[in-house]
């Protein structure tokens, strides 16, 4: 018997191509024999809620399952209004539904919390570091690992992973400390950071990694240890869904730390506070550390650059390319980062960090219901535009850990293999040397302690992942 994951994905292809030709009950026979088959991956739910609107202006079939399956895709990608309006629709429908109430309920209080949020928001709020006074933090006194004092070493990263590994965590005070290193140093870079390949160096692009802290140790095994001479780029998403969320961006930050000239980050739309808070990290944080560490680490976060230029000839972001063809690589050298903290649902950022490649020409909604999906010629014109070979974004799940598409110019590497301990796909990375040729690897999953995916995650999304 094949993998229903893979096989289900393939169903949820067909139904891409039936909803380009504009076969919308095709494409909709099409997602439902997927989520029967695998019903685990929320795109799938997104994409059927999506076509089902198009059928006929909003759900065809209103009935309690039609409602359900558009607030559990509304749910999905955090449109928690409207997947309330859902749920309370399903509820009325379907009054002995004991799981829909629960949804219902648990949707209810993070739009509570979220319009909470809102009201206390502050313009300009003062940073969370103001007032932390690094030197008056005592160390624990349980902490019997190697110490940090005002620089990085590599002692104290080995030490630091051996004790992530062992399920130890490190002194509440180095945490504070790495942050807050990493955000004065990510500050200074630009929102496009550009490297050259020199001689006897290398780079390795990692896409997304989750949370999964035993698969970025293996990437360290087959790929290397960081170095001056080994370069690595994260192309975002470092966290959420995975349970050692914290293990990762402690580890890359303090990396990042120790060679702030060849180690770079950036941000992925997994990097934002609304998905911090649903997927798991913002929990994770205040589990295992404090929540002044998930707000150090989301002002840290803001402060990420958004893409990076390696040789003038790979244009490396999380998500993908624009809604304008104007949009040029200078366009994006002047963004100013910091002028919003959040991507928002519009914009240059949101694009960067969340738009999707198509299989059509042209451009097309979003399967995820933010951002947009860009074609072959949308990439070609990009690419001769800015004199570039290709760009290598992330974002998406490939069962073989990447896909070349797009003629050739279009790249997604993703790095969580057997994603959320379900999909079964590999993890890949890709190396670049001198010569600006691109050399890929794929690994499988590697075994991990007993926690089960998004176990710090918000209780209104465990019934979809």
């Amino acid at each position: 018997m094949g993998n229903p994951q893979e096989e289900a994905t393939q169903l949820k292809n067909k139904g891409n191509e039936a909803f380009k030709k504009q076969d919308w009950p095709m494409a909709v026979e099409f997602y439902t024999k997927a989520i029967e088959l695998y019903n685990k991956e929320p795109s799938f739910y997104t994409n059927r809620a999506q076509r089902y609107c198009v059928l006929g202006g909003r759900c065809a079939n209103e009935t309690a399952q039609a409602y359900y399956r558009r607030a559990s895709a509304n749910t999905a990608i955090l449109h928690h209004r409207e997947a309330l309006r859902d749920w309370k629709l399903v509820v009325r429908k379907a009054p002995s539904d004991a799981t829909a109430k629960l949804r219902m309920a648990e949707c209810d209080k993070i739009v509570k919390r979220d319009a909470f949020l809102k009201a206390i928001q502050v313009e300009d709020a003062p940073s969370a570091a103001e007032g932390l006074d690094l030197d008056s933090i005592a160390v624990e006194a349980s902490y019997d690992g190697v110490k940090l004092e005002k620089e990085m070493t590599v002692e104290f990263i080995e030490d630091m992973i051996k004790r992530f590994k062992e399920g130890k965590k490190i002194a509440k005070k180095y945490v504070f400390q790495i942050i807050l290193a990493v955000m004065e140093i990510v500050k200074k870079e630009p929102t496009m950071v550009e490297v050259d390949v020199e001689e006897g160096h290398e780079i390795t692009v990692c896409g997304d990694t989750h949370g999964q802290f035993f698969d970025l140790l293996e990437i360290f095994r087959l790929a290397g240890t960081p170095t001056e001479k080994k370069s690595y780029l994260f192309n975002g998403d470092f966290v959420d869904r995975g349970s050692w969320s914290t293990e990762v961006a402690l580890t890359l930050y303090a990396y990042k730390w120790l060679y702030p000239n060849s180690f770079f980050l950036n941000r992925g739309n997994h990097e934002t506070d609304d998905m911090n808070r649903m997927y798991g990290f913002e929990g994770e944080c205040r589990a295992k550390y404090t929540e002044r560490v998930f707000k150090l680490f989301s002002e840290s976060f803001s402060a990420l650059p958004l893409a990076t230029l390696i040789g003038k000839r790979y244009f490396v972001l999380h998500g993908g390319l624009f809604s304008d063809d104007k949009i040029s690589l200078d366009d994006v050298r002047k963004l100013n980062r910091f002028k919003q903290r959040q991507p928002g649902q519009s914009g240059l950022m949101m694009e960067m960090l969340w738009t999707d490649p198509q299989t059509a020409p042209g451009r097309g909604p979003s399967k995820r219901g933010v951002g947009l999906q860009f074609g072959p010629d949308v990439t070609k014109k990009f690419c001769e535009t800015n004199n570039l070979e290709a760009i290598i974004r992330s974002h998406e799940v490939r069962m073989e850990g990447y896909e070349v598409e797009h003629d050739g110019r279009c790249i997604t590497v993703f790095s969580a293999p057997h994603y959320c301990d379900s999909t079964g796909n590999k993890g890949a990375f890709i190396k670049i040397g001198p010569d600006y040729k691109l050399n890929y690897t794929k690994f499988e999953a590697v075994e991990h302690p007993n926690v089960k995916p998004m176990a710090y995650a918000s209780s209104g999304l465990m019934g979809l992942i």
